[in-house]
């Protein structure tokens, strides 16, 4: 099973994936200009702002809970877990092309966020709805609704928290000798009794988790970069160069090669940020407002937060300590904690344990707001697949996930991801003119 997703993973996501991942990232910054990337500021104000704003369109939350529900989805161990990942598997130079995706990928998510504003719909419940399947149905040719169902059965594994408890249970077990069936049950109970909660307790959960966990990381972090000072521009030397000209003790000679690091970049980065996914739109498309366009704008600020800023914070943290590569044998989790214990002794292991268990335990929430989207959209209430059911396949995944070996879980997210972006992406750059011509109109109404 490891070899075939393993070859599975090298197929799909080989050189014509990128390609095409790369050419409609070309296609939607011609269309914006990059003119999202000069609203940074109205963004963040547009944020701040709708804590307190009040709209009468149809939706569950407002702009800053949907914007906290899709943090918490995105914002998880991929930051941590996933970068170390990148580097042990591709090099510093990886980060360098995680950059490059998370600019990218800050303008795929204004459009996608924006269009799944503009083409809601609602479930068989009555409640609005977005998403990719929903765009696609609603909004192009007929031909192709295959691609909103599988979306939407992608997207019911590509949601799922494998990953997160997968890292949550290897660090329990390493660090604490905790059972990893021990931590899948424990975190499989609080996730049930959250969800059972329904959309807005996911909300209120996450806009409390995504500010805590987020100050104690960062906080951490700066105090390990601020000891290794000296060491940054040895580190910034190491991404450049690594990312076009990889070294032998990163792997370049062992037959990698350029390809596998913008491979492995583009993999973490799509896999971190979700930036083109269309997990994002789904959370951004429950929010209250008037103007979808503004949404756009909240939306683009997930893969700044989330790549540029939260995973450079953790590569530069495990490249300080480890400038001549990862030591043998050591990935994922344990590197970045072998990275934290080396400057922080025992207390930044602990600290480590709380600020990952509330990454986790975020994603795999947030995440479960989507997978339900995808549920529902699928079997709309029909066949006794209700909510409940969907609770019950969701919890009992996350037992799964603790107990799969690594690299499975890995290749099997890799997989999911890369169908849900096909059908998401060409439904994103067929309706791209259209958010073009409203961006000007928004841009000029607001003096931008």
């Amino acid at each position: 099973m490891t070899e075939f997703l393993k070859s599975a993973v090298d197929f799909i996501w080989g050189l014509p994936l990128l390609v095409f991942i790369f050419t409609a990232n070309i296609i939607l910054v011609w269309h914006s200009r990059f003119l999202p990337l000069k609203g940074l500021k109205h963004a963040i104000q547009t944020l701040l702002t709708s804590r307190n704003s009040y709209s009468k369109s149809e939706g569950q939350l407002s702009q800053f809970q949907s914007f906290c529900n899709a943090i918490a989805a995105t914002v998880g161990l991929g930051n941590i877990s996933g970068v170390a990942i990148a580097i042990s598997v591709g090099g510093p130079g990886a980060l360098f092309w995680m950059w490059v995706a998370a600019l990218f990928g800050m303008n795929t998510k204004f459009f996608e966020c924006t269009i799944a504003q503009f083409y809601r719909g609602h479930d068989y419940k009555g409640e609005i709805q977005g998403g990719a399947m929903y765009v696609i149905e609603k909004a192009m040719p007929k031909g192709l609704r295959p691609l909103a169902y599988m979306f939407a059965i992608c997207g019911m594994v590509g949601t799922l928290g494998l990953f997160q408890i997968n890292q949550l249970a290897q660090y329990g077990n390493t660090n604490y000798g905790v059972a990893e069936w021990i931590t899948g049950i424990i975190i499989m109970l609080i996730t049930a009794i959250i969800l059972m909660g329904g959309l807005k307790s996911i909300a209120k959960f996450c806009s409390i988790t995504v500010p805590v966990m987020s100050v104690l990381y960062f906080l951490s972090v700066a105090v390990i970069l601020l000891i290794n000072i000296e060491k940054a521009p040895e580190v910034f030397r190491l991404i450049f160069s690594e990312a076009l000209n990889p070294s032998s003790a990163f792997g370049g000679i062992t037959g990698y090669g350029f390809l596998h690091i913008l491979s492995t970049g583009m993999k973490r980065a799509t896999f971190s940020n979700e930036a083109g996914i269309g997990t994002a739109p789904m959370a951004h498309s429950n929010s209250r407002t008037d103007e979808p366009i503004s949404e756009g704008y909240v939306a683009m600020l997930g893969p700044l937060l989330d790549t540029i800023i939260v995973c450079s914070l953790t590569a530069f943290t495990i490249l300080v300590t480890f400038p001549n590569g990862a030591p043998q044998g050591i990935s994922g989790i344990d590197l970045t904690t072998q990275a934290f214990t080396t400057h922080l002794g025992e207390w930044g292991r602990h600290f480590l344990a709380i600020t990952i268990t509330l990454f986790a335990l975020s994603t795999i929430i947030g995440m479960a707001n989507y997978g339900s989207k995808c549920w529902n959209y699928l079997f709309k209430g029909r066949w006794g697949f209700t909510d409940k059911m969907f609770l019950v396949f969701y919890s009992g995944s996350i037992l799964l996930g603790a107990l799969l070996p690594l690299m499975n879980v890995i290749n099997i997210m890799d997989i999911a991801f890369a169908l849900m972006t096909v059908p998401n992406i060409i439904a994103t750059v067929y309706l791209a003119k259209r958010v073009k011509q409203e961006l000007e109109i928004y841009n000029r109404k607001n003096k931008l």
